[in-house]
């Protein structure tokens, strides 16, 4: 895969997290698990995350050590396949406190790709 083209999925990934930021904005936790249309979105979202994730090559990963890569690509599974159900609680924590901080992360290294390709 080209470098340009593993680019494209970071880029997806940071479309994926601001969309999740987007919306739960002004929801707290029991407005967000009541309302399915959020929560359905939401958990699509992160899933496309993880999915967007496989696709980044792995001396990239290695290059950027502080975004948690398998973690993201575990909880991918974990949400498409069900394993032992969902837990709101650790979507909510997703959602509020790793993904802020995932976003953050992808926008740096977009920033240091851009600097290196400039």
């Amino acid at each position: 895969m080209s470098e340009r083209a593993w680019r494209f999925f970071l880029d997806d990934m940071i479309g994926f997290a601001e969309r999740i930021l987007a919306y739960t904005e002004g929801l707290d936790q029991r407005a967000f698990v009541s309302s399915t249309l959020h929560y359905d979105a939401c958990l699509r979202n992160l899933e496309l995350i993880g999915e967007a994730a496989t696709h980044i090559p792995a001396s990239v990963r290695s290059a950027y050590p502080e975004i948690p890569w398998r973690m993201i690509v575990a909880t991918r599974n974990r949400l498409i396949h069900g394993y032992l159900g969902i837990d709101d609680d650790m979507v909510w924590s997703i959602v509020r406190d790793e993904v802020p901080r995932l976003l953050e992360r992808l926008h740096a290294v977009r920033a240091a790709l851009d600097g290196d390709s400039a």
